[in-house]
C-alpha cells in the first residue's frame, strides 16, 4: 500500500476548486446557486474526530504492546490496515469535497454583502478547514500505523556505531 502524498491531496483540491468555483460561475448566471449544507462541516468534523480517535487507540496500543506491558491489548495488522485504507479514502474524498467547497465559497466572497450567500461562504469556510482536520488526522493515522523501517537493505546489516 502506498503512502499518501500531500502533493496529491493538494492536486485534488485545486483541481475541484477550480472546477467548481466555474461551476459556481456558470450556475449563478443561470439564476441561482446551490446551498451549502449546514452538515457538510459537521459531518467533516465527525469523520475527523473518529479518525484521530482511532489513530490515538492505536498508537496507544502499539505502544503498550511494544513495551511488552502485561495485559496489553495487541493489535491485529488487519484491523491497522484497514484503519490505514479508511483513513487514506477519507483524506481523497475531504480533499475533494474541500475544494469543492473552497470553489464555492472562493465564489461567494464577491457576494459578502448579501446576507444569506454571506451565511453559505461561512459554512463553506468551515467545510474546507473540517476538510483539511480530515487530512491531517489520515495522515497522523497513516504515520500512527507505518512499520518500523528495516536497519538491513539487501541482507546488509547496518554498521554498528
Amino acid at each position: 500500500m502506498k503512502q499518501l502524498r500531500i502533493r496529491t491531496l493538494a492536486g485534488l483540491f485545486v483541481v475541484a476548486g477550480v472546477l467548481s468555483w466555474s461551476g459556481a460561475r456558470l450556475w449563478d448566471s443561470v439564476g441561482t446557486l446551490p446551498r451549502v449544507p449546514l452538515a457538510a462541516p459537521v459531518v467533516l468534523a465527525v469523520i475527523a474526530v473518529v479518525l484521530l480517535s482511532t489513530a490515538l487507540s492505536l498508537r496507544s496500543r502499539l505502544r503498550a504492546q511494544r513495551e511488552r506491558r502485561p495485559g496489553a491489548k495487541g493489535v491485529e495488522p488487519m484491523m491497522a490496515a484497514r484503519s490505514v485504507v479508511f483513513g487514506q479514502a477519507s483524506a481523497l474524498v475531504a480533499a475533494l469535497v474541500a475544494g469543492m467547497y473552497g470553489g464555492v465559497g472562493a465564489f461567494l466572497l464577491e457576494f459578502l454583502d448579501v446576507p444569506p450567500r454571506r451565511d453559505q461562504a461561512i459554512y463553506a469556510g468551515l467545510s474546507v478547514l473540517m476538510g483539511i482536520a480530515v487530512i491531517a488526522a489520515a495522515l497522523f493515522l497513516e504515520r500512527v500505523c507505518k512499520l518500523p523501517e528495516d536497519d538491513d537493505e539487501n541482507g546488509q546489516a547496518a554498521p554498528a556505531a
